[in-house]
């Protein structure tokens, strides 16, 4: 049965409670009749007062339950974004059973504007959601694909209340306008367990709100779905099966690392290995991968987590970033000593988390003997598969990608652009994907890390070596019709 086929008019007279608990789901009429999915076809007394609510004859088609659940759940929240009519959350972090907050029927205005944000947040894909107070009003915007889209303008009259409804729902003090706070919940949406980090600050007109929406029932992707090149998968695969050593994944904020590595630890999981990660914060659960919290109001570090985690008996280490030069020394010395350790850097490319390191004060010669390889990334925006449109970039275009004599090299390839449609909020784009340059350290690396060698030194020698840069990776992707010209330039326009 198709989603699209199911007439939402019927599904307003029946709460979700009901429909849920009954496992009950009017589809449609037909000649008269109200047909009716139902996985509990042997109770009569529910579908009894399901033909009086509905003032008609019903009939009844058995779905699976499992199906049947998951259909009502997508259902209500599609009617629960359109108007508006999610009603209320309660705090269910420390509860065995989470409670659906479209189950409630708190009416308040202020409550059912907040969860209504949220279904909507959530049903576009939004990262976050963002409250801007301004002299005259307050603005609500969504991340979604990396890009700010405005949602919705709140009255300033309004706007106290939603911030204090904020607060409540995230554990914080609703007295407190002066100080910035951090809070967070756990809730359900739509059958979907959601977990809200909540932060705000003061400014000029009121606290400013960014609530970070993270899906746990999210499937975790695997390395394969990542954007990797068939060539580059095979190499990277090899690097995390090494026993020992160091992989820097680099790049900054927001372009996909904590994915990636959440996706080689998965990779690499098996009842044979004691994978050990520390983390801040921990963004996904792991099934059968210890995860530590970093936690600096205890005085409990990536430094001293990472530390600890050694006498732990680890055979792979993922420390979440390397801050400084406490915790850079203590993964070195953890690769030296037989354990492989993936972490994290901000820098621009791959060559440059080689520098990095040594500018933070470690040596040379440990850097050389302890590093493995380098892998940078960011993220690109997918065309939308339902609007984008064929055409033939002009050489100016081509040659800000560094492509030369576009006629004989890529003539048979097909270059697309976007659109824009309502599937895709009108921006062209659906979905990212990651673009990557990655090297192994190999002799001649190493030799150029031991006597100083900078960073552009570094990566021309693993470009002789076969490294693609993330231009280059991202080219192709735009002959393979996945994205734009424009956006790989976009999002590599500081290289």
């Amino acid at each position: 049965m198709e989603f699209s086929d199911i007439d939402k008019s019927l599904i307003r007279y029946l709460p979700f409670s009901y429909a849920k608990r009954f496992s009950l789901l009017p589809i449609r009429r037909e000649n008269g009749t109200i047909i009716v999915a139902s996985s509990k076809p042997e109770e009569f007394q529910p579908i009894d007062d399901l033909r009086l609510l509905l003032n008609s004859t019903v009939r009844i088609v058995f779905m699976e339950e499992n199906t049947l659940l998951d259909l009502i759940n997508r259902v209500y929240h599609e009617i629960s974004t359109e108007d508006e009519g999610v009603i209320t959350i309660e705090d269910v972090s420390d509860r065995e059973e989470t409670r659906d907050i479209l189950e409630s029927s708190d009416e308040a205005p202020v409550v059912r504007l907040v969860n209504s944000l949220l279904s909507k947040g959530l049903q576009k894909r939004a990262s976050d959601i963002h409250f801007e107070p301004f002299e005259r009003d307050t603005r609500v915007r969504f991340r979604v694909d990396g890009i700010m889209h405005d949602i919705q303008i709140i009255q300033k009259g309004l706007y106290p209340s939603v911030v204090s409804r904020i607060k409540v729902i995230g554990g914080m003090n609703v007295a407190e306008k002066r100080l910035p706070q951090d809070g967070g919940i756990r809730v359900k949406i739509a059958g979907k367990d959601v977990d809200i980090r909540v932060s705000t600050i003061p400014t000029a007109f009121g606290e400013r709100v960014v609530l970070r929406l993270l899906d746990r029932g999210r499937v975790m992707i695997g390395l394969k779905d990542l954007g990797f090149s068939a060539e580059m998968l095979k190499l990277y695969e090899r690097l995390i099966a090494r026993s020992n050593g160091i992989i820097l994944i680099t790049g900054p904020t927001g372009s996909g690392k904590t994915t990636t590595l959440y996706a080689s630890l998965t990779h690499m999981n098996s009842s044979e290995k004691n994978i050990l990660t520390v983390e801040e914060p921990i963004e996904y659960q792991l099934k059968g991968i210890g995860q530590m919290q970093v936690n600096p109001k205890v005085g409990l570090t990536f430094a001293r987590g990472l530390r600890h985690i050694l006498r732990q008996d680890p055979d792979m280490i993922m420390v979440g970033e390397i801050r400084d030069r406490e915790t850079a020394e203590i993964a070195i010395q953890a690769a030296l000593t037989g354990h492989l350790v993936l972490s994290t850097l901000h820098t621009n490319d791959a060559a440059g988390a080689v520098t990095r390191i040594i500018d933070m004060g470690i040596e040379n010669f440990l850097v050389s003997s302890s590093l493995i390889a380098v892998m940078a990334q960011r993220l690109v925006r997918i065309l939308c598969h339902r609007c984008k449109e064929k055409y033939e970039p002009a050489d100016e275009e081509l040659a800000l990608i560094g492509v030369r004599n576009y006629k004989s090299e890529v003539r048979s390839q097909g270059f697309y652009r976007k659109v824009g449609c309502d599937e895709c909020l009108g921006t062209g784009y659906l979905g990212r994907i990651a673009i990557y340059e990655l090297f192994e350290v190999d002799d001649e690396i190493r030799r150029l890390i031991l006597h100083g060698g900078d960073s552009k030194s570094i990566k021309l020698e693993a470009e002789k070596r076969g490294m693609n840069s993330m231009l280059a990776d991202g080219f192709s992707k735009v002959l393979q019709g996945i994205t734009s010209i424009e956006e790989v330039l976009r999002v590599t326009q500081e290289e």
